[in-house]
């Protein structure tokens, strides 16, 4: 880094510096006794009057919970999210981070532009369940041909041959999928429901 690079990124350190400090709504005597550097030097350096050594920088840092890239304003900008997956002219949209056991995503199917074939169906390990959004879905569940709507959900065992597509030709179709490829399942869990004794009826004997 030249030094005229050096020069610039010091002489914002300072605001930047006032900026996380104001961000996490302390006052300079807060950060004082938190770090042991006097509300005054604080104030100079983030005023620009003094430059801030590294021992400074480091505790700020620490104290603050940030990176010295971010004071030092060298962090990368923020990437944008990767693009949807595309496959047979399906969208497919990660909603967790696959590491083993129950993962989700989001499927949209275009629209069809001819009446569809019957989907091809595949089968393997594991337990699915589907939830659709919007638009009609034709899911071929073995020898089971249904057209799903907004709201409806099913769940299968993906031994099970299935296979999915557009039911509709006037917008795509977009639905939510939970897998398990070890055979995970769902457990589904309400609060029980209030009986006559809740709430200071008698206890029965």
């Amino acid at each position: 880094m030249a030094s005229d690079d050096v020069t610039r990124t010091l002489a914002a350190m300072g605001p930047r510096l006032r900026t996380v400090r104001e961000r996490r709504g302390v006052t300079l005597t807060d950060v004082s006794r938190a770090t042991g550097i006097s509300p005054s030097t604080l104030s100079r350096i983030e005023t620009g009057r003094r430059k801030p050594t590294l021992e400074v920088v480091l505790h700020l840092a620490q104290e603050y919970g940030v990176g010295l890239d971010e004071l030092a304003g060298t962090a990368p900008e923020p990437r944008s999210p990767a693009p949807p997956s595309f496959g047979d002219d399906k969208a497919v949209l990660p909603l967790t981070r696959y590491v083993g056991g129950l993962h989700a995503h989001k499927h949209v199917l275009p629209a069809a532009t001819q009446p569809p074939g019957r989907p091809r169906q595949t089968s393997h390990e594991g337990h699915e369940w589907l939830c659709v959004l919007y638009g009609r879905l034709w899911l071929a569940l073995g020898d089971q041909d249904l057209v799903l709507t907004a709201g409806d959900a099913v769940e299968f065992d993906t031994r099970t041959p299935h296979g999915v597509a557009n039911a509709g030709s006037t917008g795509p179709v977009e639905y939510l999928i939970m897998f398990g490829p070890q055979g995970e399942r769902l457990r589904l869990r309400t609060p029980p429901t209030a009986g006559p004794g809740i709430g200071g009826g008698r206890a029965t004997e």
